[in-house]
């Protein structure tokens, strides 16, 4: 058996795998060996509690859904009363996904999960909306993105993983900001935003009007952002989007991922991420590569 166990930020995962934000819940004890996962990474949490969005929340497209729930969530007070206690029994790090509507937000959040010692790491979702920003992502800005992380940076020592969003020009630009502002670790990439149309009723199939595309057809654009981001930046990568078997797992490797989320596969087959843990045990007994950390970033360019 390989070495799967790769290092993100001040963590060491015993294997790439982990699920997506927002496609994972501690019920998947049921259907999965939660043990064996890399990591953990729950629904992202807010200050407050938030409804989300009107529905129809998530639709299918071909070889692919579109989602807008909204950022559900019951709040900070209660992820920390109960749904952080429903993961301790369980080995794989915790990665708590975090979400605020300004900088203050993240900041509190940081401060509060910093105390938490079930949490491992933070992974910024910064593809929110900035309302002092007039509602642009915060992730589509590299000065918004340097000063959110500075600010997260300060009020925490745990492994700060930023997730970029893959709706910008220059996704190495933002890359590149929030590693020099202090980031560990960076996620590429969030969903892309799209729309779908009903022809029928000729209305949109999103309560939302858009939403975020995820699943198989946005594979390889996110192999492609993860191959520049990895070219110009040396943080470790968490590669997420449209990966559905070990092969996709091993591709974002080979284009510069270190680690790698699962989201939409986990809805279609919810034992994927094992059954990717055991497709890249076996990529790389079948080429003789003891370690998984000397495939990063190794695609031949001859």
């Amino acid at each position: 058996m390989s070495d799967l166990s790769v290092p993100i930020g001040k963590l060491m995962l015993k294997n790439p795998i982990m699920p997506a934000s927002g496609t994972f819940g501690a019920e998947l004890t049921l259907l999965l060996d939660i043990n064996r996962l890399g990591a953990l990474v729950p629904k992202s949490v807010t200050v407050s509690a938030r409804d989300g969005n009107p529905s129809p929340r998530v639709c299918e497209t071909s070889a692919s859904m579109i989602n807008s729930i909204g950022i559900q969530s019951k709040g900070i007070d209660d992820y920390v009363t109960h749904q952080l206690p429903a993961y301790r029994k369980f080995s794989p790090p915790l990665i708590a996904s975090i979400s605020g509507e300004t900088i203050d937000e993240f900041e509190t959040l940081a401060a509060r999960l910093d105390a938490q010692p079930d949490v491992a790491a933070l992974e910024l979702n910064i593809s929110c909306p900035n309302l002092r920003a007039n509602g642009q992502a915060f992730g589509m800005s590299a000065e918004a993105t340097a000063q959110l992380v500075r600010t997260v940076r300060a009020v925490t020592d745990k492994t700060v993983i930023v997730k970029l969003t893959p709706n910008v020009t220059r996704i190495q630009d933002i890359a590149q900001a929030a590693e020099h502002a202090g980031a560990d670790a960076l996620t590429v990439a969030n969903t892309f935003l799209a729309m779908a149309i009903d022809s029928e009723t000729r209305k949109p199939r999103i309560g939302n009007l858009m939403g975020g595309l995820s699943g198989a057809a946005v594979k390889p654009l996110v192999v492609r952002l993860i191959y520049q981001v990895h070219q110009a930046t040396r943080l470790p990568i968490i590669g997420s989007g449209g990966v559905m078997n070990g092969q996709d797992a091993i591709e974002m490797i080979l284009a510069g991922a270190s680690a790698v989320q699962v989201g939409t596969a986990n809805f279609i087959q919810p034992n994927a991420m094992t059954t990717i843990i055991d497709d890249i045990d076996d990529y790389l007994n079948r080429h003789q590569i003891e370690h998984l950390t000397d495939l990063i970033g190794q695609v031949d360019l001859s």
